[in-house]
């Protein structure tokens, strides 16, 4: 039996001009925007606005006709879209999923607006973000967000809500907005819970998998929630793709059990990289330049707050060198300290150099994904010999301490942290000197519920005195930047294993101007 999406498809098969459009309100077989809107990549003046249009998220192409589909958008001064600033017209493309990236510009510094998209009749919830300050303008305080790491299993997103009241002017999304497998078991205090909610797939393989990944994501309520108020700097970490990979040689890391998993050949790999990395571009509020070419995404980038702040989004993963010593957490191995290991690899090292050397802002700041900080990983007396992260900057020590000595010629200079799963805060130091600050944030989901500290959390403070705080909660930071002082807020939740929980500021690091070192207030 013939429907109209049957008759659509058939047609444009049999020769309809191209590119065949969808015009008919109608058309569509349910609400288009069931995947929400969001915002991203501010300038001082305008932003990144996104949508998709998945009927029916789950389905392959998210039960769409496969062609192409014009989505109409406004952005407006106000709610009520009585002054509406900007609007036109853009294809949804099925060869992007039927994703919507509209470059916004011409809009006023340092102010909200709202947008809005409408296709087939059908109009999608009401986004909000604000621009950016004037560039070189004197902005005294800024307030914006950090957090990532949100394995859909481990937990409900219920911190998003929270972070959707928060008062931003952006959020810093450091990765692992996805995660690459699906689990039988997870373990809270060493003993097997079952996930909360299930991934659709056990493994994610091609496009269509990864599609699948963050349409079932997006449908999360407090998900859409925060990416509808907040602007969103968008990076990826690994699980975007596979559990600790760089450059092209993550083939052969180890599984999740600790087995080595089939080896797949490096140019086979390389489509799957190139196939995640699409499907993180088709639902990520980012602009066009990070469309995906050869299998790569130009990801750094700069983002200036008037002279307040100057934030560089660095990328960690598909410029470094393999992790030395076979990965984990180990005893050093001669490679962590081999001259020729990079973690940006060249161009992008000097790029942040170039960038860092230009000055203009009172706040320097690093956003990336592992931690910079070389830490002592023991967490018990009989520990005897020191264990690194390796896939860490501690894993690579040359071009760890190349960072460090550009800080060392700076004042005020932050970093921004993921991939942990807990909070923890401390001193860059370089030759006993201390150079900046790194904030580590936890995890939105992953890890479960946790507690307020992780088994022998006292000794692994006690072994490194440049930590300043460790915490094992789910949640997100709050930074509060001013001419005087940068406040990190530690903000918890008491569980994720319920789709509402209760929000508490478990502490506040204080970073005062031109004063490297971090006090706990």
């Amino acid at each position: 039996m013939y429907n109209r999406r049957h008759f659509l498809t058939g047609a444009t098969l049999a020769g309809l001009a191209a590119p065949a459009i969808v015009r008919a309100q109608g058309i569509l077989r349910d609400f288009p925007f069931k995947l929400g809107v969001a915002a991203g990549d501010p300038a001082s003046d305008g932003f990144v606005i996104w949508t998709r249009l998945a009927p029916e998220p789950m389905e392959r192409h998210g039960g769409m006709p496969l062609t192409n589909v014009p989505v109409e958008w406004e952005v407006a001064s106000d709610t009520g879209f009585r002054d509406v600033v900007a609007k036109g017209t853009e294809l949804a493309r099925p060869e992007l999923a039927h994703s919507v990236h509209v470059e916004v510009a011409g809009l006023l510094p340092d102010r909200p607006y709202y947008y809005r998209f409408t296709a087939a009749g059908e109009r999608s919830l009401r986004g909000r973000a604000r621009t950016l300050p004037a560039p070189g303008a004197r902005v005294d305080a800024l307030k914006f967000g950090v957090a990532g790491c949100q394995h859909f299993e481990s937990g409900f997103y219920g911190a998003y809500r929270h972070m959707a009241r928060e008062d931003l002017a952006f959020v810093y999304h450091y990765g692992d907005f996805i995660y690459e497998y699906q689990q039988n078991y997870l373990y809270d205090s060493g003993l097997p819970i079952r996930p909360v909610r299930r991934y659709e797939q056990r493994a994610l393989i091609d496009v269509t998998d990864f599609r699948a990944a963050y349409a079932q994501t997006l449908l999360d309520i407090d998900q859409q929630a925060v990416r509808s108020v907040h602007a969103h700097l968008s990076s990826f970490d690994d699980h975007e793709i596979i559990n600790n990979w760089v450059s092209d040689a993550a083939n052969w890391k180890m599984d999740l059990s600790g087995n080595d998993p089939d080896a797949a050949p490096a140019d086979v790999f390389m489509l799957k990289k190139q196939a995640a990395l699409q499907a993180w571009y088709e639902h990520m509020p980012v602009r066009k330049a990070l469309l995906p070419r050869g299998g790569m995404i130009a990801m750094n980038r700069e983002f200036r707050y008037g002279d307040l702040m100057a934030i560089q989004l660095l990328d960690t993963r598909q410029y470094r060198t393999d992790q030395p010593c076979g990965d984990g957490f180990k005893p050093a191995c001669s490679d962590v300290f081999a001259k020729d290991r990079q973690v940006l690899g060249k161009a992008q090292e000097e790029w942040l150099g170039r960038n860092l050397a230009r000055g203009g802002a009172m706040w320097n700041t690093l956003a990336q994904q592992v931690t910079m900080m070389s830490l002592d990983r023991r967490r018990r007396p009989d520990e005897t010999q020191k264990i690194l992260n390796i896939d860490s900057w501690a894993g690579y020590e040359e071009p760890r301490q190349r960072i460090l000595s550009r800080f060392a010629g700076l004042k005020n200079c932050i970093v921004l942290t993921g991939d942990e799963h807990q909070n923890f805060c401390g001193d860059l130091v370089q030759r006993d000197k201390v150079v900046g600050a790194e904030f580590v944030a936890t995890s939105i989901s992953s890890g479960g519920d946790g507690s307020d500290k992780r088994s022998g959390t006292d000794e692994w403070l006690a072994r490194n005195p440049e930590l300043k705080f460790a915490n094992d909660q789910r949640g997100y930071l709050v930074c509060e930047v001013g001419r005087e002082a940068w406040q990190t807020h530690f903000m918890v939740v008491d569980k994720v294993t319920t789709p509402v929980n209760n929000l508490s500021k478990r502490a506040t690091a204080v970073v005062e101007n031109g004063v490297a070192g971090i006090k706990m207030a």
